[in-house]
C-alpha cells in the first residue's frame, strides 16, 4: 500500500485536516486506508474502524447505544485515520481528555512496508510500547493507519452551554470557552444536574463558533498563560481560548498577521500549529520543537527511506 521506493506517499482521508503543519509534498502519491465498522463490542465500550471511517459514521452507531467517543473534529465528515494522524483534540478536552486518551489500538503500514499492531482492544492492555499514542500527532510521517480501535462512553442524558463574566467556580464544566470578554460553558450530564450547576449562569442559545479565516492555528501554552498570551495577540488576530487547557484558536485574513500569533505563542513560552494558511515558506510552529532529535530517530526507524510525507514535520537535519 505505501507505494514504491524513494517516492513521497500522501495518506489521505476527507482532506479536512489536509493543511494541518503545512500541506503534504507536492507531487506525492496519494493513499486511502479501508472504511467501515470493523467490529463493536457496546458491552466492552470499544470499537474498531477502518481509518477512512468518517466520525459521522462512527459517532451515529455509537449514538444507537448510547454511546460516543469524545474527538470532536470541526467537521464531522473528517476520518478517523485524520484525526488520530493530526492529534487535534476537541473543545470538550477539559472533562473528556485529549484525543490519544481515546485510542487503545492502530494497526498501521511503515515506510518499508511492514504491517504494525501497537496496543490492545481492551482497556486494560498496557504492556509493550504505547504506539497508539506515538502515531497521534505524526501527520502520516510514521505509518499509514489501516484501522483502530477506539474507548467509548457512555453518552451524557443532556448537554447545555451558559455564558457568564467569570465561571471559574463552576463544577466540571466539559469546555470554558473564553473571548477576551465573557466565557461560555458548557455542562453535560443529567438535565436536573445541569440546571443545577448552570444557576446564575445564562443560557447560550448555542455553543460559540470557533474563529475561523483564510489563515487559521492553534496555539498551545501553559494554562496559566493563557489569558496573558491571548490578550498580547494583535487586532487582526480573531481568537478563542480554552480555559484550563491552554488552547487559543486563532484565524486572521492574512498570513502576516498569523505569522504574529506565532510570535506572541513564542513569546508566552508556548508554540503554535499551523492549520491552514500562513507563510508558505514558514513552518508553522512558535519554537523549534524540542523533541525533534527524538522524532527523527523515530521517523528514520518507521521511515528509513523518508517517504511518508516528507517535510510535513519541522525536524530539521541535525
Amino acid at each position: 500500500m505505501t507505494g514504491p521506493a524513494n517516492r513521497a506517499i500522501a495518506p489521505i482521508g476527507a482532506g479536512t485536516h489536509w493543511a494541518v503543519g503545512g500541506p503534504p509534498p507536492a507531487g506525492a502519491t496519494e493513499v486511502r486506508a479501508p472504511a467501515g465498522v470493523i467490529a463493536y463490542e457496546p458491552a466492552d465500550m470499544t470499537i474498531t474502524v477502518g481509518a477512512a471511517t468518517t466520525f459521522d459514521e462512527v459517532d451515529g452507531i455509537l449514538a444507537e447505544h448510547g454511546q460516543e467517543c469524545a474527538l470532536d473534529p470541526r467537521s464531522r465528515a473528517a476520518t478517523i485515520g485524520g484525526i488520530l494522524a493530526c492529534g487535534l483534540s476537541g473543545v470538550r478536552r477539559l472533562r473528556h481528555g485529549p484525543v490519544r486518551d481515546h485510542v487503545l489500538e492502530v494497526r498501521f503500514e511503515t515506510g518499508d512496508g511492514r504491517m504494525v499492531k501497537g496496543g490492545g482492544p481492551t482497556v486494560k492492555n498496557v504492556t509493550g510500547y504505547d504506539l497508539p499514542r506515538l502515531f497521534v500527532g505524526s501527520l502520516g510521517t510514521i505509518g499509514v493507519l489501516h484501522q483502530a480501535t477506539l474507548r467509548c462512553r457512555p453518552r451524557f442524558a443532556g448537554a447545555r452551554w451558559f455564558t457568564a463574566s467569570d465561571a471559574s467556580g463552576a463544577y466540571r464544566p466539559s469546555a470554558r470557552l473564553w473571548d477576551g470578554d465573557r466565557e461560555t460553558v458548557l455542562f453535560e450530564g443529567v438535565p436536573a444536574d445541569i440546571e443545577v450547576q448552570g444557576r446564575g449562569l445564562q443560557p447560550a442559545a448555542a455553543a460559540p463558533a470557533l474563529p475561523e479565516g483564510e489563515h487559521r492555528g492553534r496555539i498551545s501554552v501553559a494554562p496559566g498563560r493563557v489569558v496573558a498570551c491571548a490578550r498580547a495577540l494583535a487586532a487582526d488576530v480573531r481568537w478563542c481560548a480554552e480555559l484550563g487547557i491552554g488552547t487559543i484558536h486563532v484565524a486572521a485574513d492574512s498570513a502576516p498577521a498569523l505569522l504574529s500569533a506565532r510570535t506572541a505563542a513564542h513569546a508566552h513560552g508556548g508554540w503554535m500549529l499551523r492549520e491552514a494558511g500562513g507563510p508558505t515558506d514558514d513552518d508553522g510552529y512558535g519554537i523549534p520543537l524540542p523533541n525533534a532529535p527524538v522524532m527523527r530517530r523515530i521517523k528514520e526507524a518507521f521511515d528509513p527511506a523518508g517517504n511518508l510525507n516528507p517535510g510535513r514535520l519541522p525536524l530539521g537535519t541535525s
